[in-house]
């Protein structure tokens, strides 16, 4: 599973997946800090429709984190003031860069996981679907 996908997962899904995955490492192997969960900023880009270009529409505040395992650094960048969550991530993505025996069986958690976010997202579009409000202009024609 990419990076990315793995990523999104964890911060969007339950947070008890992400301290289960990231325990089930730290419990087994020795899990060096390279850089302390940290606070920081990022620059948020936006696409304007008209001339399709990017611009900055201001910074977010994120909590980063690096870690080592066998010889291989895992990163996690999480919004907000979050710790114990930037490490999690990061040691998810230093076992998955590692090829670690305990991430065999991680891929179906993740993909059940993903399923329950698609729902919950499901659902709430559907729940904002029934606000939804049509306006239709009617042309007066000839005046």
């Amino acid at each position: 599973m990419e990076r990315s996908r793995r990523t999104r997962i964890l911060i969007e899904g339950s947070p008890e997946l992400r301290i289960e995955l990231s325990r089930c490492v730290a419990e087994r192997r020795s899990v060096a800090a390279v850089d302390e969960p940290r606070g920081g900023l990022a620059m948020i880009k936006m696409r304007e429709t008209a001339k399709n270009g990017l611009f900055y529409i201001g910074e977010l505040l994120v909590t980063e984190a690096k870690v080592q395992i066998e010889g291989r650094i895992g990163i996690g960048i999480i919004a907000g003031d979050e710790p114990e969550a930037a490490r999690d991530l990061a040691i998810v993505d230093a076992a998955c860069n590692a090829g670690l025996a305990e991430t065999e069986g991680w891929e179906g958690l993740l993909i059940e996981e993903e399923a329950r976010i698609d729902a919950r997202e499901r659902a709430e579009a559907a729940r904002v679907a029934r606000t939804k409000v049509a306006f239709e202009s009617m042309d007066r024609g000839g005046a």
